[in-house]
C-alpha cells in the first residue's frame, strides 16, 4: 500500500517537473492553459451553450467563434473570457442565431 502511494506521488512530481521544463516564458501554462481556463469558466456559466463556442488562444489573445442564441449570451461569453487570468484581449467572432 505504501509503495503504491509513493509511486503515485513520484509520478505526480515527475509530471509537474516535466510541465515546468516544457514551459516558455513566465507562464507555466501559456496559451493552452488560458484556453483551458476560459473553457472551464464558460462551462461554469449555466446560460452559456458551451458546445457551440470554440475557444482558441494565441499570444494571450483569446478568439471566440461559433454561434450563440442571443446577444446576451455573446456578451456573457466575452465577459467571462476577459475575466480569466492571463487573457490580454478577446477577439469576438461569435454569431447570433436568427
Amino acid at each position: 500500500m505504501i509503495s503504491i502511494k509513493r509511486s503515485c506521488i513520484l509520478l505526480i512530481c515527475a509530471i509537474f517537473v516535466a510541465t515546468g521544463c516544457a514551459s516558455t516564458g513566465g507562464d507555466v501554462f501559456g496559451d493552452t492553459g488560458i484556453t483551458t481556463r476560459v473553457k472551464s469558466a464558460m462551462f461554469s456559466e449555466p446560460e452559456l451553450k458551451v458546445m457551440a463556442i470554440h475557444v482558441s488562444t494565441e499570444d494571450r489573445v483569446v478568439t471566440l467563434s461559433g454561434t450563440v442564441k442571443t446577444r446576451a449570451e455573446r456578451a456573457k461569453a466575452i465577459q467571462v473570457a476577459r475575466n480569466v487570468e492571463g487573457v490580454k484581449t478577446v477577439k469576438n467572432e461569435l454569431t447570433v442565431e436568427k
